[in-house]
């Protein structure tokens, strides 16, 4: 049989490094024959756009090129799959890619959007008789899928978060002036990427002196108090803050554009710019606000190793489960200990994890919601271990790039 491997949604700096490992966990197996990569994820599928990742991936230097490539190296999509009830057609396009192509299996690789996909095309194909194993391997750097300890992506996003945070916390500290300084980071309805900041507090930092996430509201007055606690003991008071948080007296049309994604997914960002205004009418002192944006996603130079290895290991863990016979299945880690840092991987039902949202635990937030407790360090920790050996070119990381002309 051949199979096919897709990425969706966001990029992160491990995807790649899950689709090495579908790529060499299938090469190793007899019964698999060509290795399909769908480009623009399932839009690829429908409109037939595969391409024979032998061909591309030919010796171990493009291998190892490829899993330091951060983003999606086939490209991706937020194309989300009707009902098949109400309309079929996207599915029998799928369906005559597979046969065409003899698919024995499909695997995605996606966060909880992606997931859907593979919930509603595994019903459909095991409705109508069809014998293609379906499997997603999941990627978030929001660490918010259901079910799986944590989210390949996430590790390497929260390392590169702590550390720029360290420098801006080093940049804000050199003048004699109070300041404040803001910093905006991803995280529509769950806090985990703003609240991996607090990494720095068990290095011993006061810094960031503030954190809120989106699992708690907040008052502007709550947030000045605040302010005039930590501006009280502190020349330079840093504070994190989600994307996503909501400020009960503001307006979101105030900061944010209201547009949305195929998956009703609003377009946020803004609130940072929002509590600099803030800031400065309440207080008069020298505020800036930062938004990290995009740039957590594929910051690859300062990714965790731990993260990169997981990444393939778990998407060579999807080719097994599918060769075992599984189909409408989410790999997932489940962490047994923290000292030393222990997981397995396993399948979990994609309708436990299609559409749903893990939060933030209550135990990782303080009781008055303005920072993060102790007790998630021992979590958030082990994410972030070791650095990868990245090749080099004229002084910066080498990438794996597969032609515009392909991708097109």
């Amino acid at each position: 049989m051949n199979i096919v491997v897709a990425q969706s949604g966001g990029p992160t700096c491990a995807i790649n490094a899950s689709l090495l490992g579908v790529f060499r966990e299938a090469m190793k197996i007899q019964e698999i024959d060509a290795i399909f990569g769908s480009i623009n994820g399932i839009e690829g599928v429908i409109d037939d756009r595969l391409i024979d990742l032998k061909t591309m991936f030919r010796t171990d230097n493009d291998m190892e090129l490829l899993r330091q490539t951060p983003s999606t190296v086939l490209g991706s999509c937020r194309y989300k799959l009707p009902e098949s009830d109400k309309d079929d057609t996207a599915y029998k396009k799928i369906v005559q890619c597979f046969v065409r192509r003899q698919i024995g299996a499909f695997f995605y690789i996606g966060g909880n959007d992606s997931m859907d996909t593979v919930m509603k095309l595994s019903a459909y194909v095991a409705e109508k008789g069809i014998d293609v194993k379906i499997i997603g391997i999941p990627k978030t750097i929001d660490n918010d899928l259901c079910i799986t300890d944590h989210t390949p992506g996430f590790g390497s996003a929260a390392k590169y978060v702590a550390v720029t945070m360290q420098e801006i916390i080093r940049d804000s500290a050199v003048y004699s002036i109070p300041s404040v300084t803001i910093v905006e980071v991803m995280g529509r309805h769950a806090g985990w990427l703003t609240a991996s900041s607090a990494i720095l507090h068990a290095n011993n930092q006061a810094a960031p002196h503030l954190i809120y996430v989106p699992e708690r509201s907040m008052t502007l007055e709550h947030f000045f108090d605040d302010l005039r606690c930590q501006m009280a003991k502190h020349q330079a008071v840093v504070v994190a803050v989600s994307e996503g948080i909501k400020v009960k007296e503001a307006d979101t049309q105030q900061y944010q554009s209201g547009i949305t994604d195929n998956f009703g997914h609003k377009y946020l960002s803004g609130i940072g710019k929002f509590l600099e205004q803030a800031v400065r009418k309440e207080f008069g002192c020298k505020v800036r606000s930062i938004e990290l944006n995009v740039m957590q996603r594929c910051s690859s130079h300062i990714s965790s190793a731990t993260d990169i290895r997981e990444a393939e290991e778990i998407g060579a863990a999807g080719v097994r489960c599918a060769l075992s016979g599984e189909t409408g299945k989410v790999m997932v880690f489940r962490r047994i200990r923290n000292e030393p840092y222990t997981i397995i991987i396993e399948p979990a039902p994609a309708e436990s994890i299609a559409n749903r949202e893990k939060y933030l635990p209550s135990a990782f937030i303080n009781e008055t919601g303005n920072n993060i407790t102790e007790e998630a360090y021992s979590y958030f920790m082990p994410l972030i271990q070791g650095e990868p050996n990245i090749i080099m070119k004229n002084g910066i990381p080498e990438h794996f790039l597969i032609r515009d002309d392909i991708l097109r």
